[in-house]
């Protein structure tokens, strides 16, 4: 009576409430029978509540013994159902005859639909230890994973051989779990299989869901078209290759993607990538997030727009996001960590690196919170073959490798960002540390241009270096090296704006050195401190400069520069010791001809703001007067003390 009672409740809900195409009676001996429930009049049950009566439209009537029966469902009738019991699959399928056919070998289940016209929905349920999911499709479908637990020793989990769209939906709540085998052995000759989760065609994820996969042959998911994350929750627990591997794209725009992979994490092989939102998390022993196309029509550029991306990598000369082509950082907050060393790699006689960024054509960092740690030995935080242009954003930088040496005529040091091309800032907020031999700070092999924002270096080897001009129009730089110069050109410098504190160590090492080339100062509040200095040209310079001598500086010691009038000029706190030090000192409020007085020691007032050091407000109680002097009537540079200045810069007319 009770069962009785099941299935009229059971019957008046699933026709009422949800008005499905198709009734399915699932019996005892496993077999179901299905009904459209179009093509059902009435259902009733006999006196003795002992058979159940399905009456059909055309005045046949099929009769079901209760005691045969184990449940009724109602389904739609674009939903094919698979539902996995250890070796074997149940199959409810209502578009069997109608262009989907089913066929299961033990839980080995292979779907071919010549559907040209209508999206079918093929809903995964159970769980086997020996089966997989396989289709071919004529038109576009849903796949919809429902706590599923599929495990192909031989081959992938699920198979799908069809170029349309997919759209793979991870039902809300559940957690499915893909697993493939270390070998491939039944793959049929002209089929790619590659993959625990594999593709011909564009795989969408979305839903609320959860994907755990584990790929034991090469990748976890692979689509030879493009992979779209749309929401949901995937996790790649191991992969022997690659995480995710897709030919033409892939894009996230919500959810989660955690990989651990021993090839790279997400690899796009001839088209680009685009993070628009969700959270990657990345634990890879090859590169992280990498496009590698090397054509020359397509490109291959990485794009970030929004989201969290932090990546692990610890292979050697291993990449965080690698780029054959541009890379874009528009916003989103960007974690990255590299472990690996540099190695000489024999097929391009050359040696190769780890580094956070690398991109092989331009990188633009608009926006966004970006960090990166380094510590692998040659080790580079951003490395860009062409020009690398900061509007802005948040970008803290740090490595901790030593020197890699090959040989004598081979060898790289670590360093924190370097560019082939021109670079370029204009805004943002950029911390850089490098602690270890020949590591520099901030690198352009062309020309580098800061014209905003805030810049602390602290180097070991070159704070701030380019092999053809450094130009300075603005915002705030501090550039310490440990054992080299604070901003090294190796050819022309010029300095139009901003505040400006840099300082090398002890000669013959400098502050600001430009060898015997032009070092033009138009403006700007400059500090300079080193064992010696480059001359600014005098006949390009509109602004005053003073090159003080001193000896027995000792480390935080504070000097003030302080006009006949009293008015002061400036106050700065020296970073480190020197037995002999040369300290430069520019600001627009020098004039010729005026007497001025330095001071050493004394104290600011509590309400006194400084800049690594450098004050720009609060007032100065004098200590001692270490010299007073009167700038130069006919030169724009004075020197005070023992010279300690390098060659004046080359002639006039130099850019």
């Amino acid at each position: 009576m009770k069962k009785t009672l099941s299935l009229i409740i059971c019957l008046i809900f699933g026709i009422t409430l949800f008005a499905q195409d198709s009734l399915y009676v699932y019996k005892t001996d496993q077999t179901v029978t299905p009904f459209r429930i179009a093509e059902v009049d009435s259902l009733r049950f006999s006196q003795d509540a002992a058979n159940l009566y399905i009456v059909k439209t055309d005045q046949t009537t099929a009769s079901l013994s209760l005691a045969e029966v184990d449940s009724i469902t109602f389904w739609r009738h674009d939903v094919v159902s698979i539902t996995y019991s250890n070796g074997t699959a149940s199959i409810v399928n209502p578009l069997a005859g109608q262009g989907v056919e089913v066929e299961a070998d033990g839980a080995r289940v292979t779907v071919t639909s010549t559907i040209a016209d209508k999206q079918v929905r093929y809903l995964l349920n159970g769980t086997t230890p020996e089966g997989m999911f396989k289709i071919y499709s004529d038109y576009k479908f849903e796949l919809a994973l429902n706590a599923v637990e599929i495990t192909n020793p031989n081959g992938a989990a699920i198979n799908i051989q069809s170029g349309k769209k997919v759209t793979v939906t991870l039902i809300d709540g559940t957690t499915s779990c893909l697993t493939d085998g270390a070998k491939y052995t039944a793959t049929p000759d002209g089929e790619d299989e590659k993959s625990t989760f594999f593709s011909e065609g564009q795989l969408n994820f979305k839903g609320q869901g959860t994907l755990n996969l584990q790929a034991y042959y090469k990748h976890a998911i692979c689509s030879d078209d493009y992979i779209r994350i749309k929401s949901g929750n995937i996790i790649v627990t191991g992969a022997a290759k690659d995480g995710l591997h897709c030919n033409d794209y892939f894009r996230m725009d919500g959810g989660t993607l955690t990989i651990t992979s021993e090839g790279d994490a997400l690899e796009v092989e001839e088209g680009y990538i685009e993070i628009n939102g969700g959270t990657i998390n990345v634990n890879a022993v090859g590169d992280g997030l990498k496009t590698s196309y090397k054509g020359t029509d397509l490109s291959p550029y990485i794009e970030v727009a929004g989201g969290t991306i932090d990546v692990t990598v610890t292979g050697d000369a291993s990449k965080a996001i690698k780029s054959k082509g541009d890379v874009t950082i528009g916003s989103g907050n960007i974690t990255l960590q590299t472990t690996g060393n540099a190695y000489y790699d024999t097929d391009d006689a050359d040696t190769s690196s780890s580094a956070g960024i690398k991109c092989d054509g331009n990188l633009l960092i608009e926006n966004g919170n970006i960090g990166i740690n380094s510590s692998g030995s040659g080790g580079k935080g951003i490395n860009v073959d062409g020009t690398l242009h900061v509007k802005g954003g948040n970008i803290s930088v740090v490595t901790t490798g030593n020197q890699y040496v090959y040989d004598r005529d081979n060898d790289t040091a670590a360093k924190a960002i370097k560019s082939d091309g021109n670079l370029t800032i204009d805004g943002g907020y950029i911390t850089i540390q490098t602690s270890r031999t020949e590591a520099e700070g901030l690198e352009s092999k062309d020309t580098l241009t800061i014209n905003d924002g805030t810049i602390v270096i602290n180097a070991y080897d070159d704070a701030i270096n380019a092999s053809n001009h450094i130009q300075i129009n603005g915002g705030k730089v501090y550039s310490y090296s440990a054992t080299n110069d604070g901003i090294d050109s190796n050819g022309t410098l010029t300095i139009t704006g901003g505040i400006v504190f840099s300082s090398g160590t002890t000669a013959p090492e400098e502050g600001f050195d430009c060898d015997q080339n032009a070092f033009k100062i138009t403006g700007g509040i400059l500090i300079g401190t080193g064992g010696a200095t480059s001359t600014p040209t005098s006949n390009l310079c509109t602004q005053q400069t003073v090159v003080y001598s001193t000896s027995g500086v000792t480390a935080g010691q504070m000097f003030h520069l302080r006009g006949s009038d009293a008015a002061e000029i400036v106050s700065v706190k020296v970073p480190r010791a020197y037995n002999s030090m040369t300290m430069l000192i520019s600001t627009p409020h020098i004039a010729q001809g005026t007497g001025y007085t330095i001071y050493k020691n004394g104290t600011m007032s509590d309400d006194a703001q400084d800049f690594q050091g450098l004050y720009t407000s609060g007032t100065y109680t004098p200590g001692t007067s270490a010299t007073t002097f009167t700038t130069s009537t006919t030169s724009r540079v004075t020197n005070v003390g023992a010279s300690g200045g390098g060659p004046g810069g080359g002639p006039g007319g130099h850019p």
